[in-house]
């Protein structure tokens, strides 16, 4: 049974969210703020995160920001139809996904599908030796699916599973160009719609990842209006 973090401030939607993940089948633990869950957090990791926004105390970007530094755990945000910025910006901090309000129930259960499933795969030691499962070395790079690890020039880069994915979806082709439909396919399961902006916000926060590692990293290339190719270095 997945473990899953519901932070609102807002009681009604604790309240109705939460009955309806555990109706899913899922444990659900609730938080009115951002300080009373990273107090929780210190003691216990759930298996994946939604996080509100706006909250007293603690808001959901310094929550965000707390949880990036020890885990690599999946992560929604809640978002309100006013909050374009808060969402790029999300993204770019190691969100994984977002959802805005009012939303679907049944979509949001879906994206916590979609993205536990994801965690599953990459951290599964019993899955069979295909393409998604080798050891993969690119160059300067080194990515270890079954274990979730990845190196440049030897040193480790810590990325959420959807960065994951997209690094390994363009590494696997070097000089090939993945259009932005096509990472949506590899990052999101058909029934979870996301828009371009999205995509690029994870790229632009994998990128920005890889260059922890090496300031002069390169090899994710943006071709504007197409999508993005990876090159070997």
């Amino acid at each position: 049974m997945s473990k899953i973090a519901l932070v609102d401030d807002d009681r009604n939607i604790l309240t109705s969210v939460s009955m309806t993940l555990e109706a899913e089948g899922f444990e659900v633990e609730t938080y009115n703020d951002g300080q009373a869950a990273l107090d929780a957090f210190n003691k216990r990791l759930p298996d994946m995160a939604v996080l509100d926004i706006k909250m007293p105390r603690m808001d959901g970007m310094d929550l965000l920001q707390r949880i990036r530094q020890k885990t690599a755990m999946p992560v929604i945000f809640l978002t309100s139809k006013d909050d374009e910025i808060d969402e790029v910006l999300g993204l770019r901090m190691g969100a994984d996904d977002y959802v805005k309000k009012p939303f679907s129930q049944r979509l949001l259960v879906e994206r916590i599908r979609a993205l536990l499933r994801r965690q599953d795969a990459v951290e599964s030691d019993v899955v069979g030796d295909t393409e998604e499962t080798k050891v993969m070395e690119r160059g300067h790079l080194r990515m270890d699916p079954l274990r979730h690890a990845v190196a440049w020039k030897g040193n480790d880069v810590s990325l959420t599973v959807t960065e994951f994915l997209l690094l390994q979806a363009l590494a696997q082709r070097p000089g090939f160009v993945k259009s932005r439909d096509q990472l949506m396919d590899v990052a999101y399961d058909d029934q979870v719609y996301v828009d371009d902006r999205t995509i690029d916000s994870h790229i632009k926060r994998l990128r920005k990842k890889m260059r922890t590692a090496d300031d002069e990293f390169s090899a994710i290339e943006t071709l504007y209006g197409i999508g993005y190719r990876y090159n070997e270095e």
